[in-house]
């Protein structure tokens, strides 16, 4: 694995290095970033236009968003790599940071992409409602629009995927399932899931590298099975945790940041962790997001996109000799994809 890939101990990748590691393309051609930065001034500035004669903003977003996504799509990663610090520094930026989600997503104020309190203003949660409320008239239409959009579905549907997993497991083996969560946020899951407020989950473990989220589910968990615990992917593959073996294991928001190599390590990790007929679920957000060149421009939120196949690829590499049943399947708006590999009995 190239070193710049290397996680650093604790955090993750950061963006410019995960769109290194996406290069999978031909040599790019030179006149191709000519096109793409005329393509791109033409947009933005349409934007700016279009937000100082009060076009409605998500009319705005759309067309922008859309714009975006045909930018990454069509040209060479070296390419989009030259065109995410333009577009970020572009006016226009005063205009959608003013959306406490994108504004937050943008600014990292606990140093990564993707954390517990961004996924709280996809959500919706109440934790979130007064930097809403504080925000512009324009701010809060905005984010009626991001918090919507197709990445912030597929994201509210993941969480109830989740918790629909766990309750399906804890059905099978009542009072004795015991589930790890890895990269677990706020665990916002916990509370939809049926059998933890009934008391049937045995055990489960929250695991997260930011002491944030760890503080955040210690507090509004005390008192359930559910165990809050500060680790990362390197503790957790160094083999600093001793967790024991697991009925359901999980990893929802962490491999769109995961190059392939620290993935198939981390898949195998994790199908090792599994009892006779122990499920290990990973999802990662795909390349029919078409809100992709938003998230990684305004948002500065570089994801690791990954197909049906490639998902495929990396449960079957790390399954290589073992006797799995893997099922790869995407979101009800395709912009997330799931691989659940399950230990026969």
């Amino acid at each position: 694995m190239a070193r710049s890939l290397v996680l650093d101990g604790e955090s993750l990748v950061a963006p410019g290095e995960i769109r290194r590691a996406a290069r999978r393309f031909a040599a790019t051609n030179p006149s191709d970033l000519i096109v793409a930065k005329a393509e791109l001034a033409v947009s933005l500035d349409l934007s700016i236009r279009q937000f100082r004669s009060g076009v409605e903003p998500r009319a705005i977003i759309e067309r922008l968003s859309e714009a975006l996504h045909q930018l990454r799509r069509r040209f060479h990663p070296e390419v989009w790599d030259v065109i995410v610090p333009i577009a970020q520094s572009h006016p226009v930026a005063h205009y959608l940071h003013q959306d406490p989600l994108t504004r937050w997503s943008f600014e990292k104020p606990r140093g990564y992409s993707g954390d517990a309190r961004l996924l709280d203003f996809i959500y919706g949660r109440p934790e979130i409602e007064d930097a809403v409320a504080s925000s512009s008239t324009l701010g809060r239409s905005i984010y009626a629009y991001t918090r919507n959009a197709s990445s912030s579905v597929a994201v509210r549907e993941r969480r109830d995927i989740l918790a629909r997993r766990v309750d399906e497991i804890a059905s099978a083996r009542p009072g004795s399932t015991e589930v790890l969560a890895i990269a677990s946020g706020h665990l916002r899951e916990g509370p939809l899931s049926r059998a933890l407020g009934a008391g049937a989950i045995k055990r489960w473990v929250a695991l997260d590298q930011d002491p944030m989220s760890v503080g955040t589910v210690a507090r509004d968990f005390a008192g359930t099975s559910v165990e809050a615990l500060n680790g990362s992917v390197k503790s957790l593959l160094g083999g600093r945790h001793a967790l024991g073996m697991f009925d359901f294991v999980y990893a929802a928001g962490l491999y769109d940041y995961l190059p392939d190599a620290v993935a198939v390590k981390l898949t195998k990790k994790c199908v090792s962790m599994l009892k006779p007929g122990g499920t290990f679920l990973f999802a990662n957000f795909s390349p029919a997001t078409d809100v992709d060149g938003y998230m990684e421009t305004f948002m500065n939120w570089a994801l690791l996109l990954r197909s049906e196949h490639e998902m495929g690829l990396i449960a079957s590499e790390s399954a290589a000799g073992a006797d799995l049943k893997v099922s790869v399947w995407p979101g009800s708006n395709r912009s997330v994809v799931y691989c659940e590999i399950e230990k026969q009995p």
